[in-house]
């Protein structure tokens, strides 16, 4: 009766075919064919008692159909929860928008085909749970889908609920949860085992509703929409078309409300959708009278429109004072205007020390790129796969790319004046903002108010910059040669580098303070030393964040929004602050990142697969992080440049300091990977020249696991508990896939020598690493 979470990031790729295999078969399914298996990122959430078995699936897209049961039982139901599903049975197939119930017989010739995402919710329930009351029972012998509403939506909503809280719930409340779901699923079943005309019964009448179907999708936004141009437009009668709907429990009327409605939702809850007004929406979907929408919203989902919408945003807000995410949630966005290509990209001769490997071109062939930074050339606060390259570079090439800190503006005197670079990026006068959009949010800040962008993400990223060749499944080696701190060019600081670390509100610490005032944001200033024998940073002087007002007019009562110019006499500093003490550097890039596959925009904060915010200062000089590529070109970016940082990140932020990195890229094709360290690679391996690091996450790939919902749902959900858990699930892989050990060696091994570490507790998708020591190996074959 236990909860029994599964990842596929604990199986090599050769094993999750199988292991998938074994979750799907828990509630009575199988994949619809063997090539039907996505091998990529699933998960799935399960729980079982005797006879009843509930389990919340999330995998890409495939198929499938019933594992022949000969025992009988009940119906398995099945709840698609984000995107609709096709039905495939008798040779006919179907279109079953999300949250419509699937009942279907446990044996026969049917398939569910999830052409998108597959999201939903599956309840088993054998003959084992009905002692004696219907076992062997064949209640029908064809799938029937079943529109929310009655005793159909009380079970959709009793599925969704207790998935949600499988892992929470004791055995001894899942015990009665599960009793609850056999008793209504008896009561459900009895009602449809009466006679009932199924469209999906003859191929014919499922193709003609199929065509129904797509056109009243097509024609949503008009609000003349009727039964009879769409029957005519079939070649049927109006009469034949209700028919039709009512054979499928529905009616024409009903159908169209609840799609549109459903899309409405869907945008009301979208950060993306949140410049365009309600009526908008309400337009867009065919309510040509916005209080009319209101209502009908309102009966349908329990609230008002505007009051949903207010709710979706604050759910993803912090607990604490302060009025919003750093890096606020989100899914995706409409557009984003096209940024021009880099100008004036360097290209020139080879560096001569750079090493050689099997996947670099000869040395006469590899270039060295320089990439300036200027306003045209970041991306702040997200990654996209929609952004145009500001370099393409090939494999073996070095590119020096310089970046910014989105810190600078907390001294601009020390980190902007006299830099042309930083001065173009910074650049925001009460009638201009260079680079305007900063954050992965709306342009009209419609949600917070804070500016175009929100500050749903907060790093300024350079690049991208495209490798080419690369494609989704081979593998990008970034070689870190050499980092060195951006001097300030003020005449008064001339050559001198600075940093800056804030203590803010996304911090592990703020709601832990001892002394007022509570809460507090203090930002402290430090000058970096990088010459010597021992490269230190050194406290200059702190303050505390008092409420700003940018050029645009906005107050910023709080530190939420990356690039608010902090003027001198706007604050009260503190002098003598960490009074000699000297902070050992570690320079390093907290961001370097290949885009995402899963959506257009993606907020820069929480870190995933892709790399992105890692905050590990392992990425240093000499090292090297292995990225899986998962768009055409990969779309390299770096940025977040730290000066030093403690594992776990506490407060919030390392010592920003805006620092320029020299790099090599190199590609390694998907056929060339076997016999490698990084081969079957899912997630970003570090290398140095002692150890391999390994990075995991509360939630190894968050876009995929939640889906439409991935930016906002991982913040709600991390804990060092499952980046624990993460960390410990990718070292046994490796250990057993990479190094040939056996699962009982490996959990010894790992106990023995691996150093397990706290990454940041900040990023709102919080990490964990996992150390392992190449010397352990020096003796083996």
């Amino acid at each position: 009766m236990s909860f029994r979470p599964f990842t596929s990031e604990s199986y090599a790729g050769h094993d999750r075919a199988d292991a998938w295999r074994d979750v799907l078969s828990a509630v009575g399914l199988q994949p619809a064919s063997s090539s039907a298996f996505y091998d990529g990122h699933a998960t799935a959430s399960h729980r079982n008692a005797i006879g009843v078995a509930l389990t919340r699936v999330s995998a890409g897209s495939q198929g499938v159909s019933p594992l022949p049961h000969p025992t009988g039982g009940l119906p398995i139901v099945l709840l698609p929860i984000e995107d609709g599903v096709v039905l495939r049975a008798g040779g006919s197939h179907r279109i079953v928008p999300a949250g419509h119930l699937l009942v279907l017989p446990r044996n026969g010739d049917w398939s569910v085909v999830f052409q998108r995402d597959m999201r939903a919710i599956v309840l088993s329930v054998t003959p084992d749970a009905l002692h004696g009351r219907i076992s062997g029972k064949a209640w029908f012998g064809e799938p029937r889908v079943v529109a929310p509403g009655g005793l159909a939506e009380v079970l959709s909503r009793l599925l969704d609920a207790t998935a949600r809280t499988l892992e929470t719930l004791a055995d001894v409340e899942w015990a009665a949860v599960a009793h609850s779901l056999v008793d209504l699923l008896l009561t459900f079943v009895h009602q449809l085992a009466g006679p009932a005309s199924d469209p999906g019964s003859t191929s014919t009448q499922a193709a003609i509703l199929h065509r129904i179907c797509q056109t009243i999708e097509r024609r949503l936004d008009d609000p003349e929409l009727a039964p009879a141009p769409v029957a005519q437009a079939e070649g049927i009668s109006e009469r034949y078309l209700q028919k039709l709907f009512e054979g499928a429990g529905d009616n024409f009327t009903h159908y169209v409300r609840e799609r549109r409605l459903q899309r409405a939702w869907a945008d009301l809850s979208n950060p993306a959708e949140a410049h365009r007004s309600i009526s908008e929406i309400a337009y867009r979907y065919g309510f040509g009278d916005s209080a009319h929408f209101s209502r009908t919203f309102r009966h349908r989902f329990g609230l008002a429109p505007r009051e949903f919408r207010q709710q979706e945003a604050e759910r993803a807000a912090p607990s604490s004072t302060a009025s919003g995410q750093r890096g606020w949630p989100q899914d995706a966005l409409a557009q984003l205007r096209a940024q021009p290509a880099a100008a004036g990209v360097r290209k020139i001769v080879a560096l001569g020390a750079v090493p050689r490997t099997d996947a670099c071109r000869n040395d006469a062939d590899q270039s060295h790129h320089h990439l300036s930074v200027e306003a045209s050339r970041v991306h702040w606060g997200y990654f996209s796969r929609t952004l145009p390259p500001q370099a393409e570079i090939g494999s073996g090439d070095t590119i020096t790319i310089e970046t910014l800190t989105q810190h600078a503006s907390d001294d601009p005197e020390r980190m902007i004046a006299g830099d042309a670079g930083a001065e173009d990026v910074f650049a925001w006068t009460r009638y201009r903002k260079n680079v305007d959009r900063r954050g992965a949010g709306p342009m009209d800040a419609s949600v917070f108010g804070r500016g175009a962008g929100e500050g749903f993400g907060v790093h300024i990223c350079t690049g991208p910059v495209a490798v080419k060749d690369a494609q989704p499944g081979d593998v990008l080696e970034v070689r870190i040669l050499d980092i060195v701190p951006r001097p300030a060019s003020n005449p008064q600081y001339q050559g001198r580098a600075f940093g800056s670390s804030v203590a803010a509100w996304w911090g592990y610490h703020y709601g832990e303070f001892l002394a007022g005032p509570k809460p507090r944001e203090v930002v402290t200033i430090y000058e970096i030393f990088a010459s010597g024998q021992a490269p230190y940073a050194r406290a200059l002087y702190s303050y505390r964040w008092d409420p700003q007002t940018d050029p645009s007019g906005v107050v910023h009562n709080i530190y939420d929004y990356p690039g608010v110019p902090v003027l001198p006499g706007t604050i009260k500093r503190r002098h003598a602050v960490l009074d000699g003490i000297r902070i050992p550097l570690r320079p390093h890039f907290g961001v370097i990142a290949v885009a995402p596959r899963e959506a257009d925009f993606v907020d820069s904060v929480p870190p995933s697969y892709f790399g992105g915010n890692l905050d590990n200062w392992r990425l240093g000089k000499g090292s090297t992080v292995y990225l899986p590529v998962s768009v055409p070109g990969a779309l390299l970016s770096v940025g977040d440049p730290h000066a030093t940082q403690g594992d776990g990140e506490l407060s919030g932020t390392a010592i920003e300091c805006s620092m320029t990195g020299t790099f090599q890229v190199i590609l390694h094709k998907k056929g060339n990977l076997a016999g490698q360290a990084f081969a079957d690679l899912s997630y970003p391996l570090i290398e140095t020249e002692t150890d391999w690091v390994l990075t995991g996450f509360s939630h190894p790939n968050y876009l995929a696991e939640f889906g439409a919902q991935g930016q906002s749902e991982v913040y709600a959900n991390s804990s060092l508990d499952l980046a624990m858990k993460d960390a410990f699930r990718k070292m046994r892989r490796f250990l057993m896939n990479v190094k040939g050990l056996s699962e009982d060696e490996a959990i010894a091994l790992m106990s023995a020598a691996v150093d397990f570490g706290v990454t940041q507790v900040v990023d709102g998708n919080w990490g964990v690493h996992a150390i392992l020591s190449k010397r352990l190996f020096e003796d083996t074959p």
